[in-house]
């Protein structure tokens, strides 16, 4: 099987040697990730410039643009023929509730099962980041069953990891999305020359965290798993809103 790994953090990133090194054991491995950290790019595309390649060897290649970038070329123009599955991560840090909207990480999943392929986005949660092998440990069991029973063609699988050793990790969870409160303000600050610049605030608290989350899992010692769906269509509304356009 061949596997196409991406991330956010960038191509130097341990997440994402830990994570390739890993999946190589059991299939063949291709590498492409952006030149630099684009946490944060969320599904954002580079349309008015080029996009250049680096081959740091016959499996690893960076890009100078986004996650999405990476998965589109790479699947498009890099692969020695269509891969059979996007592995994205592990991203440095968690990607637990609304901020599966920023992720690149989840971005280049996305990306991956936009262009038909199974895809999964695996992130190491906690506040020192060094079990990036217990993530790839946890990527490689969800990969093999991701094969051998798939999914519905919609989704990806958005993964989480406690940063704890593997014989510390209590089981996997099927989760929901958690959600935050609204994040902090932006900071204001002075750069060296004195002009006003602005810093992105820090995210907002955990407004739900309740069991079933994803915050909650993490939180007690469990792999989070959520399905994502790439249709972002609200059909339970449809009905509604039709009632709603008719008063207009």
């Amino acid at each position: 099987m061949k596997v196409l790994v991406s991330n956010d953090d960038g191509i130097h990133a341990p997440g994402i040697q830990a994570l390739s090194n890993a999946l190589a054991e059991f299939y063949e491995v291709l590498t492409v990730a952006p030149d630099r950290n684009c946490s944060g790019a969320s599904n954002s595309l580079t349309l008015t410039n080029p996009l250049r390649v680096q081959r740091l060897s016959n499996q690893r290649v960076s890009v100078n643009g986004t996650p999405t970038d990476c998965v589109h070329l790479a699947i498009r123009e890099l692969c020695d023929g269509e891969p059979d599955m996007v592995v994205s991560g592990i991203n440095a840090g968690a990607n637990l509730g609304d901020d599966t909207l920023y992720s690149g990480t989840v971005a280049a999943a996305t990306e991956g099962r936009f262009l038909g392929l199974p895809a999964i986005a695996i992130s190491l949660v906690g506040s020192k980041l060094v079990h990036y092998d217990s993530a790839a440990t946890y990527a490689c069991k969800i990969v093999k069953a991701l094969r051998e029973h798939p999914i519905d063609k919609d989704q990806i699988l958005n993964v989480n990891v406690p940063d704890l050793p593997i014989a510390e990790i209590k089981g996997i969870k099927v989760t929901r999305l958690g959600a935050r409160h609204k994040a902090e303000g932006m900071i204001r600050t002075q750069d060296p020359a004195g002009r006003e610049i602005f810093w992105l605030g820090p995210p907002g608290e955990e407004q739900d965290a309740s069991e079933g989350t994803d915050f909650d899992a993490v939180a007690n010692g469990y792999v989070s798993v959520t399905p994502l769906t790439v249709d972002l269509t609200a059909f339970e509304q449809i009905s509604k809103l039709q009632d709603w356009i008719e008063k207009i």
